[in-house]
């Protein structure tokens, strides 16, 4: 009897972690199971931009790539179903490439886009120099859209042409774009005491000031150049610019703002730049430019008058005004939360699918509250016909209906500047599904 007693008291702290260990496993694969019923039962099936792809034969059902994934516990990227690791929420997955390293028999591969949806990426070596020699890419215009990847980039990419730099000619380096690889790697010249150019066609934080108020940016730590590690890891945009507003001014790094780049040319050592506001000749290019690229129009009548905007920048603006905006994307959504939020701003929106297939599930509850709420019209599946002075047609199913509308803002995301790339010789692949 007493043995008995030795080892049940021996083996009953065992009995308990076995047991607390599979009650919360089985919690987390019924978690997994419904956050990927929930993703196919919305549609929201297709990555944005850089995704894991799980080889089946070769995973263990260990986790470790869903442990370490940066967006968890707020969304379940990745998780388990029927004991192998899959991407159960594809849409929320922002590329952060963690789950890649992390996983221990080298089953994930990370790859831009799928065999259902293509993505436009330029070609780039290991170094982010194109196949034109002297032109190199980092950012977001080579499918890093996350910030700590993007100012990774930046960094890199300035180390590199740092290496090939010869000291002779008049600028060393021009870099097009002042967002987070841009930045980086303007500091990154400055840090390598390169003589370089940075232009910017709008303002700095490139597409990150055109976030709305109070979005929440997500930012692992990053290493700037000259000033060290940002530390934070989630913040505001308006945060975040004002950070980079404060290392712009201590750093006294310069850039030129409101000034877009119009042709390029290749000489037989050097570049001839064309912009808006004046001509450079450098050594070597850097593209820090977005993917957004020029906004996608409506093509109807009346998108001409000045009500029509193609982003929200002050919500303020809006008082006391109808306004429509258009678009199914984070983008749209998070610009019609914002502006409901105001009692004095009547605001709807028109989107011609009928579900939000593009949008995080985070944009998609704000919506479903806001209208819940009555603060917000949801229009489905319409389209925007006519746009007058005071009014605005939309067709929604099969009804013709007038709207009461100030201003309208849309969301329609933007067209590649594929072209731009393509008429200076860099080559442009179309990915489904690969490195």
């Amino acid at each position: 009897m007493n043995d008995f007693i030795t080892l049940a008291l021996y083996f009953s702290p065992m009995a308990l972690i076995v047991y607390v260990y599979t009650r919360r496993r089985q919690a987390r694969l019924r978690a997994d199971a419904e956050a990927r019923a929930a993703a196919i039962d919305a549609g929201l099936t297709e990555p944005a931009s850089l995704h894991p792809v799980i080889n089946k034969s070769l995973c263990i059902g260990c986790a470790a790539c869903a442990d370490v994934c940066p967006e968890m516990p707020g969304h379940t990227v990745i998780g388990i179903v029927n004991g192998k690791a899959e991407l159960v929420s594809p849409t929320d997955c922002i590329g952060h490439g963690e789950c890649q390293a992390a996983c221990p028999v080298g089953a994930i591969d990370l790859v831009f886009g799928t065999q259902k949806r293509g993505v436009d990426i330029p070609a780039i070596k290991a170094n982010f120099e194109t196949n034109v020699p002297g032109i190199y890419i980092a950012g977001e215009l080579g499918g890093m859209g996350l910030i700590r990847n993007a100012i990774e980039q930046g960094r890199q990419a300035m180390e590199s042409i740092a290496k090939v730099t010869t000291g002779d000619g008049d600028l060393d380096v021009l870099v097009v774009g002042a967002g987070p690889a841009g930045f980086a790697a303007s500091l990154g010249a400055m840090e390598k005491k390169l003589r370089c150019v940075t232009i910017e066609q709008e303002s700095l934080g490139g597409t990150v000031a055109h976030f709305p108020r109070g979005k929440l940016v997500m930012t692992a730590p990053a290493q700037l150049p000259v000033v060290g590690k940002m530390r934070f890891r989630e913040t505001s945009k308006e945060k975040l610019l004002g950070f980079w507003q404060d290392v712009q001014k201590r750093s006294g790094l310069k850039v030129n703002f409101q000034e877009r780049v119009e042709t390029i040319e290749r000489n037989s050592d050097s570049f001839t730049v064309q912009t808006s506001k004046a001509t450079y000749h450098p050594k070597n290019i850097l593209l820090c430019l977005g993917r957004r690229g020029t906004p996608r129009k409506l093509g109807v009548p009346g998108e001409e008058l000045a009500k029509v905007a193609y982003r929200l920048i002050e919500p303020e603006q809006y008082h006391g005004m109808a306004v429509l905006v258009v678009g199914g994307g984070d983008s749209a959504l998070e610009a019609a939360c914002t502006l409901a939020e105001s009692d004095n701003i009547e605001v709807a929106i028109a989107y011609r699918a009928d579900a939000f297939t593009r949008a995080k599930a985070r944009n998609r509850d704000n919506i479903a509250r806001a209208e819940q709420d009555g603060r917000l019209r949801v229009m489905m599946n319409s389209t925007v016909t006519q746009i007058y002075p005071d009014r605005v047609a939309v067709q929604q199913g099969n009804d013709n209906i007038e709207l009461k509308n100030d201003a309208i803002i849309v969301n329609a995301g933007g067209i590649l500047p594929t072209q731009f790339l393509q008429s200076i010789g860099i080559e442009v692949e179309t990915k489904h599904g690969s490195k």
